[in-house]
């Protein structure tokens, strides 16, 4: 029979509660970690919808524990934020290590650029790395502190500014490790990050890095994670987006400033080798500035944008084969990467750093080979514009096989969690994106804690415009307002682009007396400081604030969303992704569209209740909930809670908190 968690650990009188102040007895908690004990015993995979409230970090940390110990494997936690790695390692994990009886070890990986290199910051002495003479004392800070630290994690520097510019060039990031040649690589943060890890029975990571790790597992490059018996993924519904990006291919003008850059300063004596380098390092940094600046003309902004082929096509002149401009600018900076890659090889034997760059120079030119000539059709090339930065990527259109051949049947239990993976009821949108196998794949559904039904409200209002239309913004501001005076500010406005946020905010900030906030005017840290330090406050933003935010009490007592959350369909990943769909005899929008959105909806609409105290409204103002069909999968898909037209009722949910907390 089975063995799984029972009273003493989550009873009303179990472990839990007699060292957890705030403990309260949960069924959709026993339920979670039952289910996951018994996955773990049957070898099988599991999907958990577990809503807010659930407790399911508990839920499914203590089975993970007693598997680990029982069966002298090491599991995986991933998770999709350094913020709940963090939470995990420092706050639950310590936890468990004092009230169980059971004694585990557990330790946190994080991706390599997240750690000093001591290697480098030693060489950094002979190198000009700082941008100004401001960043002097910061790298002094940084240069003692690397001396003094056990960990070598970047998060230990609360004391230094978030954008340190030279942090790029003293981390260690794998594009400039040396390995074992490194004379630092037994005191390396790396190397003892690996070995606190490789003594763990629970290891936790996040999506990341447990990807980068899936994508090299079983080539050349080894793998980056130690082996393990089972993975959890909490924060489970990033998975798709995230293994796309690790089992695709990426370049950016960053990336080869930055081997220009290494290649001009390698610690070579011989003279004229050295004048050799530097003049073929800078004609590299000349042709790639050319080759990159045919990617800003002639557009607005930032963005994704398909990477046309025939930009890149030979097109015949007078008989004669003529690259287009695109095309003569790849093919003369591939020569002179060509040239430099040469040049630096001859060092190769003799100069760990020279034998590195090489390896990032044939790197880098295999992956800009396969984005310009496009010749594999299972995936999709685009142009993606952030800042100063300039991305050309190539994606597989469709994971689930890749993940259903590197994942799931290599991996005997794999465990998927978070508060949004079911839509109208069902996984089946989620077993079907990730390529979950049907027969060794259970699923359930954690009740939440929370009392929806009494605890929130979902306002609809009437006679609301189609998105589309031109006069919906400033209706849909009007509406803001009125909602805004029934829960006297205390809110947040989720708006599905950055276009809609700042009219929204333009409008609406004008015409209430409450203080109002732009995403983008600060740190997203300071942002939700401000919020929960001021009365009354609005908060207008987008796809950053729908998840991972948690503000508990009054404080946010409300939820605007001002339009169903689909993706941009000319989006090149989201284009691509329905094509293959429809290609293949589905319906994209109801089969990947919709539930796509569903998913995105519920994230934002649970940042309201966060607690069993909490009270507010929810209010949609895109009308097609009603007037379309496939609304009714939207809102079937939602907790269940009074639905209502009237901003009476919306008045009355505060009265009733605020008579109850008379």
């Amino acid at each position: 029979m089975t063995q799984t968690p029972d009273d003493k650990i989550f009873g009303p009188q179990g472990l839990i509660s007699q060292f957890h102040e705030n403990y309260e007895y949960r069924e959709g908690q026993v339920r979670m970690a039952n289910a996951i004990a018994v996955a773990f015993e049957e070898k099988k995979h599991l999907i958990v919808e577990a809503g807010t409230g659930t407790g399911k970090t508990l839920a499914y940390l203590v089975p993970a524990i007693a598997a680990s110990i029982k069966h002298k494997r090491r599991i995986i936690i991933s998770t999709g934020t350094k913020n709940l790695q963090e939470q995990l390692m420092e706050k639950d994990i310590p936890f468990l290590q004092k009230i169980l009886p059971t004694k585990f070890t557990a330790a946190y990986m994080k991706g390599r650029s997240n750690y000093a290199c001591i290697y480098r910051i030693q060489k950094s002495d002979d190198q000009p790395i700082l941008d100004g003479i401001d960043e002097v004392d910061h790298f002094a800070e940084v240069r003692e502190w690397s001396r003094e630290t056990e960990t070598g994690d970047r998060a230990e520097l609360t004391y230094l500014p978030e954008n340190l510019s030279f942090w790029s060039r003293v981390n260690a990031k794998s594009e400039t490790c040396i390995g074992q040649k490194c004379p630092d690589f037994e005191p390396c943060f790396i190397t003892r990050m690996r070995s606190r890890a490789e003594s763990a029975d629970i290891v936790i990571v996040n999506h990341h890095l447990f990807f980068a790790d899936l994508n090299v597992r079983g080539n050349q490059f080894g793998k980056v994670l130690p082996d393990y018996g089972a993975v959890i993924f909490d924060e489970a519904h990033l998975i798709e987006d995230i293994a796309a990006d690790y089992f695709g291919f990426q370049t950016s003008n960053f990336q080869l400033d930055e081997i220009a850059r290494d290649a001009s300063t390698l610690p070579i004596a011989d003279a004229i080798a050295v004048a050799g380098i530097t003049k073929a390092s800078a004609k590299v940094a000349g042709l790639a500035e050319q080759f990159w600046s045919r990617f800003t003309q002639g557009r607005g902004g930032d963005g994704r944008f398909p990477l046309l082929a025939d930009a890149f096509a030979v097109r015949g002149r007078d008989g004669e084969p003529v690259p287009t401009s695109h095309g003569e600018a790849y093919h003369a900076l591939d020569d002179a990467l060509s040239r430099l890659e040469n040049d630096i090889d001859v060092f190769s034997e003799k100069l760990p750093e020279a034998e590195s760059l090489v390896r990032r120079i044939r790197q880098g030119r295999f992956d800009l080979d396969f984005i310009i000539k496009q010749a594999d059709r299972n995936y999709v090339y685009w142009l993606e514009r952030r800042g100063r930065g300039v991305f050309l990527q190539a994606s597989p259109v469709d994971v689930s096989s890749l993940l259903q051949d590197k994942l799931f049947e290599k991996v005997e239990t794999c465990v998927l969690t978070s508060a949004t993976l079911s839509t109208n009821g069902g996984f089946s949108f989620i077993r079907n994106r990730l390529g979950l196998p049907p027969g060794t794949t259970d699923s359930l559904v954690a009740p939440s804690s929370f009392d929806y039904q009494s605890q929130a409200i979902v306002y609809l209002p009437k006679a609301m415009p189609d998105p589309r239309a031109a006069e919906f913004t400033q209706i849909a501001a009007a509406e803001i307002v009125n909602i805004l005076h029934s829960t006297m500010g205390r809110a947040f406005v989720l708006c599905t682009s950055n276009s809609s946020m700042k009219a929204l905010f333009e409008i609406v900030s004008s015409r209430v007396g409450y203080p109002c906030f732009l995403q983008g005017t600060m740190s997203k840290t300071g942002l939700l400081e401000r919020f929960r330090g001021t009365s009354n406050a609005v908060l207008f933003a987008t796809s950053s604030f729908w998840q991972g935010v948690d503000v508990q009490g009054e404080q946010l007592s409300c939820v605007i969303i001002d339009k169903l959350p689909f993706a941009v369909p000319t989006d090149p990943l989201v284009a691509a992704r329905a094509k293959f769909i429809d290609d293949n005899g589905g319906r994209s929008f109801f089969d990947y569209s919709v539930p796509q959105a569903v998913i995105t909806l519920k994230q934002g609409i649970g940042r309201l209740i966060r607690s069993s105290t909490d009270r507010g409204v929810i209010a949609i103002l895109d009308p097609r909930l009603r007037t379309k069909s496939y609304g009714r999968d939207f809102l079937a898909s939602l907790p269940r809670m009074r639905i209502t037209s009237d901003l009476a009722d919306v008045r009355e949910i505060f009265h009733q908190y605020d008579d109850s907390a008379v």
